[in-house]
């Protein structure tokens, strides 16, 4: 079974695929948007991809709801995530969870806070690494393209060149992605809307083909659902006009 994710980074998500003791039924849960139930069913601690998938459970369910994603539910994914990679440092969805986990806690933070935390550049670091170790994943491409945006959003041309972000890379993951997957909303959803909340006007033909893609593609999970609810709403906003959606698209995810 394929899996899917939401890729996010300081604004958005990725949530990659995992095997688990019941992968059957915990990955059925996961699909239904049952994310306790997916929980219960992965629940061996001693299990490095149970305990990855519980950190992605966890992240979906906060990412899923109508207002910002819970602290708590962030922290628990990332206890989760470290307890994967505490078995096995090398674990690659382990690796994949706390980038995504470390990137939303800091979402909120200023930049200045953000920045002493550090975890901006090893959520960075964490994906890079997983594409060196699985050079196609699809994931951390996803992951990748929305990091390099949303740097350039919020750091400028300095804080983009410090930390080795552009908006070229963030487009070259964002293709490798789709072009391993094209039929994933989150992909397309969370590529237009980091564009979006980057500059509308100048990305506009860009952003609504992303939108369309998101739009028309099939979709398989309860998450896959929301993300492409969240990419019709901000199409109806681009039609109202670019200023009304590139603030839309900052507050989303």
């Amino acid at each position: 079974m394929r899996h899917k994710l939401v890729a996010f980074l300081a604004g958005a998500v990725m949530l990659a695929g995992a095997a688990g003791a019941e992968p059957g039924v915990a990955e059925a849960a996961f699909q239904a948007g049952e994310y306790q139930a997916a929980l219960a069913a992965a629940s061996d601690k001693s299990n490095p991809d149970e305990l990855a998938f519980s950190a992605r459970a966890l992240l979906a369910e906060a990412m899923s709801g109508p207002a910002d994603p819970p602290e708590a539910l962030l922290h628990a994914a990332l206890d989760k995530a470290d307890a994967a990679l505490a078995i096995d440092k090398q674990h690659l969805e382990g690796r994949l969870q706390r980038a995504i986990a470390l990137s939303l806690i800091i979402r909120p933070m200023s930049n200045g806070a953000a920045r002493k935390t550090g975890w901006g550049e090893e959520a960075r670091d964490l994906a890079r690494s997983v594409l060196e170790d699985d050079p196609g994943n699809i994931y951390a491409n996803g992951f990748l393209s929305v990091w390099n945006l949303e740097v350039v959003r919020r750091g400028g041309r300095i804080g983009a060149m410090m930390m080795g972000a552009s908006i070229s890379d963030g487009r070259a993951h964002y293709q490798a992605a789709i072009a391993a997957d094209p039929e994933d909303a989150a992909l397309h959803w969370q590529w237009a809307r980091a564009l979006a909340a980057l500059d509308c006007r100048k990305y506009h033909d860009e952003i609504t083909a992303a939108l369309e893609a998101a739009l028309s593609v099939p979709t398989h999970s309860a998450l896959q659902k929301v993300m492409q609810a969240r990419a019709a709403t901000l199409k109806a906003e681009l039609q109202r006009g670019d200023a009304e959606a590139e603030a839309l698209a900052a507050r989303m995810l």
